[in-house]
């Protein structure tokens, strides 16, 4: 079952565990010592940035599928903190500017050496930066018209999260899906990515196909709520389908909608029916799939640029946006997004 690092960056000490943390992950993959070394000048980088500017926070490091369609694991590095936010991004991003105590890199060398580095920073709610680290410096492959991306919380610190969430293109399709083993800890993951596994073998089925597949994958095992979405870019439709309480908000211009699922557990009652919903997919779509480690009554958190933002840092400023310490986290927590691509990306 994938490894996911859940760093909390309160002193000096933690940094090094951070930088630990993305070798790990890096030797997971399998990047070669150059890359290895970029992904812990990026951990060690960010993770210093949290203790500096935003008296600490939160890494997380994980391995994720590239949000665009361009193959193969990378390395996901996203620092989230509550701190004072930035100011003025840009300079922060610049080459020459640097962090007072750190390595002297600066950001803008994390997002030189990295494939993908996008950071959304709100005065007064803090920061989340993101890097992703793979086999080459740079990706050339096109990206697809959509693009997915998530975070993963493990529950207490645990090594492995019950929740799992995966997205595989196929054609025109891109597909996504959320699943929550059910309750958490190594049973609860064993489900959720036996779910992950098999929506790869089976993602050029529709999602209502696709969650009967599972519901087969997935016998013997806890069982699993799972969310599936799939976006035709040739077509220009979503359609949606899903079993247990994985929720699924989709905003269309200014409005949001849920879209429903059936009550039920993957692998153990599947409901005997299983409509999908089907909407028009267009530019200002955006698709939230979260498990219920996020309170189900949450507002996506407004702010400049993050409608456009990274997938998977519009996930973690959702996360971080909507804790609080008044409200204990009592299992894993997964956010996963769907949107469509930037005009302007390649």
């Amino acid at each position: 079952m994938p490894r996911v690092w859940d760093v909390p960056v309160h002193d000096s000490t933690r940094v090094r565990d951070a930088r630990v943390a993305a070798e790990e992950a890096a030797a997971v993959v399998g990047l070669d010592a150059s890359r290895t070394a970029a992904a812990a000048l990026v951990a060690t980088e960010l993770a210093t940035n949290l203790l500096k500017h935003a008296h600490g926070g939160q890494l997380l490091v994980d391995t994720v599928a590239p949000p665009g369609g361009r193959g193969g694991l990378v390395v996901q590095i996203v620092a989230v903190d509550h701190g004072p936010g930035m100011a003025d991004v840009p300079a922060a991003l610049g080459d020459g500017f640097s962090t007072a105590g750190s390595l002297g890199a600066g950001l803008g060398t994390c997002r030189r050496v990295a494939d993908d580095f996008d950071l959304h920073s709100a005065p007064g709610r803090g920061t989340v930066a993101l890097a992703r680290v793979g086999a080459a410096a740079k990706a050339t492959a096109p990206e697809a018209a959509a693009r997915a991306g998530g975070v993963n919380i493990p529950f207490a610190g645990a090594p492995c999260s019950g929740d799992a969430w995966t997205w595989v293109r196929a054609g025109d399709r891109l597909t996504l899906m959320l699943a929550d083993g059910l309750g958490h800890g190594p049973e609860a993951a064993r489900a959720s990515t036996a779910a992950a596994d098999e929506l790869h073998r089976s993602a050029h089925l529709a999602p209502a196909e696709v969650l009967r597949r599972l519901d087969r994958a997935l016998r013997g095992t806890r069982g699993a709520a799972v969310a599936v979405a799939q976006v035709d870019a040739w077509a220009g439709r979503l359609r949606f389908a899903g079993i247990g309480n994985v929720g699924a908000r989709l905003r269309e211009g200014d409005s949001w909608r849920h879209l429903l699922s059936r009550p039920g557990i993957v692998g153990v009652h599947r409901p005997s029916t299983l409509p999908e919903t089907e909407v028009p997919w267009a530019a200002d779509r955006l698709l939230v799939l979260h498990s219920d480690g996020l309170p189900s009554r949450w507002v996506l958190p407004s702010g400049p640029g993050l409608p456009a933002a990274d997938p998977a840092v519009a996930a973690a400023v959702i996360v971080r946006d909507t804790s609080s310490s008044a409200r204990p986290v009592r299992d894993d927590t997964a956010v996963a997004v769907l949107s469509p691509t930037p005009p302007d990306r390649p």
